[in-house]
């Protein structure tokens, strides 16, 4: 596997005071890092890619979609990037919120420079994590896709736990020919047994 650099994905910072946008834009920037500012929730959505790698920072407070809203909205969009809300003393219970709708960490304000280093490098490697977990489950569907309609019942029979004789009885044909389409989904499916088979079929929501 390549691994991807920090410099290859980007932090998004989403937060409309200006002189705190610019100061956490020059504090990534300083430490390598490739961050993007955006002055409102609604900006940085018209200009975010399903392709975007990396993490977002959002402070949790703003005109329009605050930080809460936009979490959710990002959750409706599927999007795998982490975010790390900023919140003030008093908007404890607004973290909570964000929490419970997916925020990945919150941070008070004032924060200190390493602990918001250390969480955009933590939300970057989970982002990968992410992302390449999401790639192998679209493998595993395109290979599930890959298969005809008889193997398709076949590879549902076996994960239902059917035997051959149970399968040929459910599906009027031979145990031989089971045999047969069973050899073709291992195949197509690239598993190399029957619990790789079962663990990659489900993994893949496909079950």
């Amino acid at each position: 596997m390549v691994m991807t650099q920090a410099s290859d994905r980007t932090v998004f910072v989403v937060d409309d005071d200006e002189a705190a946008l610019d100061s956490l834009v020059m504090l990534l920037r300083s430490d390598g890092l490739n961050p993007r500012g955006f002055s409102s929730a609604d900006t940085f959505l018209d200009a975010l890619t399903p392709e975007a790698r990396g993490c977002i920072i959002s402070d949790v407070r703003m005109p329009g979609m605050d930080g809460v809203q936009l979490i959710r909205a990002l959750k409706s969009m599927h999007c795998l990037l982490p975010v790390i809300v900023i919140t003030g003393h008093a908007d404890v219970t607004v973290a909570v919120q964000a929490m419970k709708s997916g925020a990945a960490e919150f941070i008070q304000k004032p924060f200190e420079s390493e602990l918001i280093l250390r969480l955009v490098r933590a939300c970057l490697e989970e982002n990968d994590d992410a992302v390449d977990a999401s790639a192998k489950r679209d493998r595993v569907r395109r290979r599930i896709e890959s298969l005809t309609a008889r193997e398709r019942q076949v590879l549902d029979l076996v994960m239902q736990g059917a035997s051959n004789k149970v399968i040929a009885s459910n599906l009027s044909i031979s145990p031989r020919t089971v045999e047969i389409y069973r050899a073709n989904v291992m195949s197509k499916m690239r598993a190399d047994n029957l619990s790789d088979l079962i663990r990659m079929t489900l993994s893949s929501g496909a079950a």
